[in-house]
């Protein structure tokens, strides 16, 4: 592969460089300036020994205090999830209405229960306005959508009614949602919850990944191809892809700026330094979370055995860079070559395969059918009359929340639940800093009016200055084995104080 790949040997000063561990001093650096950045107080990143960077209190925090909320630094929403959730692209916030939220599902149900092949969507992007042309590619793949046995299908024009606007059901302007923006680019992929998070998202990745009918033709077919094979093998390299274009546009932009200043002063300097220095500087916020490479750190399956963990290894690396070569066809950039690098990218990539926890999403949609269940009669009864139908095609085993799961480690973001929720990773720089315990002092919550993606830090107890704030990977509810067996997928084995006195 390396010698398939020569940008490892003719980068090779590059890329040593981009791979050095960051010192103590550049991360404590690095992450007060991000902290005065986001204007966040009370806490603080250190770096500790051998247990390297830590999140701690620079003032006392009372039990159920906001500690953090941490914006994300790229985030995807899983494919398939999007037709489930109509979500902001950038921020993760339910878009739309309540109507076209319960209508997209409810459509996806009953297009299942249609098909004898079991959930191909075939050309639904035609009744569904926001639907990625990438969920065409996935439709073979099982569908997200409940099959609950106990669902009363409505009728296609009820649903219709829904997603187009026409049915408005009572008391849905109390649970009012941002409109959907669409994506600049046309891509009919990427929907936003304003013009600022839609042109937030543009500067910051999606320019380079739009697939949109305006982009170039031979760049929008070699992106669908990348998104395709990352549908059918691993949705990480999307994020991995967000990353790369990211940090892509953030050196053109310190580069044009350091352009300017020499303009303006009358100044120049070598090329050669100043590349690297603008690599560098583009690569910092995925630098600070510097971890090995994929195939290294990944944990071996359960179905794996030890004497075949060389060749699953090698697996994992071949199937990064066969989506590596898809990505260098769609956005590669001469100037950025070295992001382009096997070794580079295993290590992005690295970054997003560690630890989780939960935490709970309210879903406006869950809320508003809660606001209905809490009416007075004569009210409720005829309310009823419109939303019991809808409720009984949702099925019975509709959720009252949303459920999310939280992959931390450079914080892999993945919301998870039973039925209307969503589904996506993100990588969010603060919140990775936190280390395990099982006897942690903080959870990530979310509480009612955190409504988009963003991190959230909650006190679980009284937290004194000083004191580093840890929240837990696993269940810490697990007897002593259970969980360190859950945590060596993570890389360690926990010696916090309640595994130290449970150690047998």
């Amino acid at each position: 592969m390396d010698s398939i790949c020569p940008i490892g040997s003719r980068c090779a000063t590059q890329i040593s460089a981009l791979l050095t561990p960051p010192s103590p001093f550049q991360l404590q650096e690095y992450y007060h300036n991000l902290l005065s950045a986001r204007q966040c107080s009370g806490i603080t990143v250190k770096q500790e020994g051998n247990f390297g960077k830590g999140l701690y209190a620079d003032m006392d925090f009372k039990e159920g205090e906001l500690v953090l909320k941490d914006p994300m630094f790229v985030g995807v929403q899983h494919t398939l999830n999007k037709i489930d959730c109509l979500v902001c692209s950038f921020c993760f916030r339910f878009i739309g209405s309540i109507e076209l939220q319960i209508g997209r599902r409810l459509y996806m149900q009953q297009l299942k229960a249609n098909d004898s092949d079991g959930c191909n969507v075939g050309n639904s992007s035609k009744h569904c306005h926001d639907m990625d042309s990438s969920d065409e590619d996935k439709s073979s793949q099982q569908c997200t959508s409940d099959s609950s046995k106990t669902k009363v299908p409505l009728p296609e024009a009820v649903v219709e009614s829904l997603m187009n606007g026409q049915l408005v059901l009572p008391f849905s302007e109390k649970f009012s949602l941002p409109p959907a923006v669409p994506c600049p680019g046309g891509c009919r992929e990427a929907y936003y919850c304003s013009m600022s998070c839609a042109e937030a998202d543009w500067d910051s990745s999606h320019s380079l990944l739009c697939t949109g009918e305006s982009s170039d033709p031979a760049h929008r077919e070699a992106l669908l191809k990348f998104i395709k094979h990352a549908n059918e093998t691993n949705d990480i390299f999307l994020l991995a892809a967000k990353a790369i274009s990211s940090t892509i546009l953030r050196y053109h932009k310190l580069k044009a700026a350091s352009f300017e200043e020499q303009l303006k002063h009358n100044t120049s300097c070598d090329s050669n330094n100043s590349n690297l220095y603008f690599l560098l500087e583009a690569w910092k916020p995925i630098w600070m979370g510097h971890k090995r490479r994929w195939w290294d750190c990944i944990a071996l399956p359960d179905d794996v055995d030890p004497s075949d963990e060389a060749s699953f290894r090698l697996q994992i690396k071949e199937l990064a860079f066969e989506s590596l070569q898809l990505l260098k066809t769609a956005i590669f950039d001469r100037e950025c070559e070295p992001f382009f690098s096997l070794e580079i990218y295993g290590h992005i990539i690295g970054m997003f395969e560690l630890n989780n926890l939960d935490l709970v999403v309210a879903s406006p949609v869950e809320d508003y059918f809660l606001y209905i269940d809490d009416l007075t009669y004569p009210n409720k009864e005829e309310v009823e009359k419109i939303t019991q139908p809808i409720l009984d095609a949702l099925g019975e085993n509709y959720s009252i929340y949303c459920e999310a799961l939280l992959k931390l480690v450079l914080c892999l973001y993945c919301l998870n639940a039973s039925n209307l929720e969503v589904k996506g990773t993100a990588f969010f720089p603060l919140q990775s800093c936190l280390n395990h315990s099982c006897c942690p002092n903080a959870k990530a919550f979310k509480r009612d009016e955190d409504k988009d993606g963003q991190a959230t830090i909650i006190a679980q107890r009284s937290i004194c200055k000083g004191e580093e704030i840890t929240i837990s990977y696993v269940d810490e509810d697990l007897p002593f084995e259970e969980r360190q067996a859950s945590l060596a997928d993570y890389g360690f084995r926990c010696r916090c104080p309640k595994c130290i006195e449970e150690e047998p």
